[in-house]
Parts: structure tokens; sequence; C-alpha cells
């Protein structure tokens, strides 16, 4: 059973709570009150370490977690991680004050830099001296290189980094950046820990037209077409594996990329689904179970590029 994990000098609780989903990305819009009782029971449960990006509906993401901080005052309860580095709303010479506005407001303890063009000396030197003026406490990268990750490393401490990780897509098994990450100390936060929600006991959708119109899993390559429906099929022997183990496809999702030491960040916008996801950290799996899921996971591999062409283009480097 994995609990918690290191982040720096202290450790956070897993599973954490992405909160992308709640207005961004994934077809779904909640308001505040919408979203409170997901979030209430995030506090509750203890399931304080929240990631959020101000790329995540141009900033309404972080302002809505924002709100929720201010109006139940437990700003000293959460670990909060932002993500920033896009040229959505600001010229590229306002991007630093983005990024101090960012930490400033909502308290960030974890700040990670998705890369632009801008020089490396650059982006990690201006994250560093965001640190060391204590508007945030730690910061790291999004979606990098290994080689990135080493030669930002170099530059200042990197505390930890984010990007995409699960049973059902474990590219980053094979471009270095989570050895280069234990090897250099430096905390992995899974991101997408469930696939995008293949890795669930009742995925709704039946089709690729199934998603809203506002849903990004329409541009996703692996969702569209007959990818979609070679890919439904690999989850078929994970969940055989949970349902003898007595547990749900989402929580035996979750234990194993925890048992690697990865910090995940599951999505919902259910208070229920949130509850599903938090049991997950008292799922155990024995040395069998876990060389079962092994089999499992390098015996089918997902078919289509993870990002539409356009951000794909961005990640990587």
């Amino acid at each position: 059973m994995v609990k918690t994990l290191p982040l720096g000098d202290q450790q956070v609780p897993v599973p954490g709570f992405g909160a992308m989903g709640l207005n961004s990305a994934m077809g779904t819009d909640l308001n505040l009150e919408q979203s409170e009782p997901v979030l209430l029971k995030a506090i509750e449960l203890g399931c304080t370490f929240w990631d959020t990006a101000v790329a995540y509906k141009n900033g309404e993401n972080e302002k809505l977690l924002g709100e929720f901080i201010k109006k139940y005052t437990v700003r000293d309860k959460l670990f909060v991680a932002s993500k920033c580095g896009f040229d959505f709303v600001e010229p590229p010479h306002q991007r630093a004050t983005v990024l101090s506005l960012s930490c400033l407001f909502f308290w960030n303890r974890y700040l990670t830099l998705h890369l632009e063009d801008t020089p490396l000396e650059q982006s990690i030197g201006a994250l560093d001296e965001i640190r060391r003026a204590g508007k945030t406490k730690y910061i790291g990268l999004s979606e990098c290189s290994a080689a990135t990750l080493r030669k930002a490393n170099a530059i200042a401490k990197i505390d930890a980094v984010q990007a995409e990780y699960s049973a059902f897509e474990t590219l980053h098994e094979t471009t270095g950046l989570i050895e280069t990450a234990k090897e250099l100390g430096v905390a992995f936060v899974a991101f997408s820990p469930l696939g995008h929600g293949w890795l669930v006991d009742d995925f709704p959708f039946e089709s690729p037209d199934d998603f809203a119109p506002n849903d990004f899993r329409r541009t996703v390559p692996k969702f569209q077409g007959e990818n979609f429906y070679k890919n439904k099929t690999i989850v078929d022997e994970i969940k055989k594996l949970a349902a003898r183990k007595g547990c749900t496809t989402a929580q035996i999702g979750l234990a194993w990329v925890a048992a690697q030491g990865l910090i995940t960040i599951p999505g919902t916008t259910k208070a229920l689904r949130l509850e599903e996801n938090w049991a997950s950290r008292d799922i155990e799996l024995t040395e069998d179970e876990l060389k079962e899921m092994r089999k499992i996971v390098d015996a089918a591999k997902p078919v289509g590029e993870r990002f539409s062409p356009i951000f794909q283009s961005m990640v990587g480097h």
C-alpha cells in the first residue's frame, strides 16, 4: 500500500486530484457551486495534492480553485501544483508577470513550466527566481525530454516533473524520463493515470461520436476512428485482474502506478468517484499481481498518438 510519496522535502498524499476536468477539456464546465461536492470530499478524505494549470480554460480552472480555497479557508490544508508557460493570453514579454500572479494568487507550493521556445537557462532561471522570492516552494517541468530534465536540473534544482503515465500509456518508460527523474531525485507526477478515462469499470462511450463537442478526446488520434475500438479492448484483461483482486479497474490502475513510486493525479467531477480513487491507496498488490499487471501492460500498447498534431509538437522537447 502506498499512501504518500516524496516531493521535494515533504511527503504528499496519493492519489492526488487533477482539477482540469472540472471546467476544461473533458466535456464538462462546472461552476464553483457544482464543483464544491467533489472538492469538499477531497478535503474530507485528505486528498490534498491538487493539480491545475493556467492553460485550463484560460486561467478559469485556477480561478475556480482559488475561489473554493478562499470560501472554505483551506489554504493551509492544500498542496497546489500549477503549470504555466503558454502564450495563450498574454504577450511573451508579460509571461513572467503571469507566472508571478499565478503563484501569488493561488498560494502554489509547486509550479511547473511547459517549455516553449524560450532558452532553458532563461526559463529555469525565472522559475528559480520565483522560488527564491518565496512565491512558490517547488519548481518543475511538464512533458519534457529526459535530456531537458537533466540540463534543467543542472541549472537549478528541479523538484518534480509531470508527464502522462498509466497502465494504458507507458511511453515514458522508453523515453528515459522516468528513469532520469528517479536518478536525479525528481518526483514524477503522473497525469492521466487512468488513461483519459479508459481505465474504469464503466467507460460510458461506445463510439468516438459520443464525446461532447468540447471534449479534447475528439482531437486525440487514439480516441478516433478504428483506434478507438482497438484501444477499448486493451482494458479488458486489466478488468479481469481487478475483479479477481476484488477492486475496481481504476483502483488497480492507480495502485499499480503508485507502486512504482509515481504520484498519480486522477481527475473526476463526482464525489463518489473520488472516494473510489482514494481507496486505491488501500490496495496492496502482491509480487505475482505486479508481474501479471506488467505482462498485461507490455502485451497491449495503445494505437494512435497521445495528442492532436499541434499539441504533440509541443511535448518531448
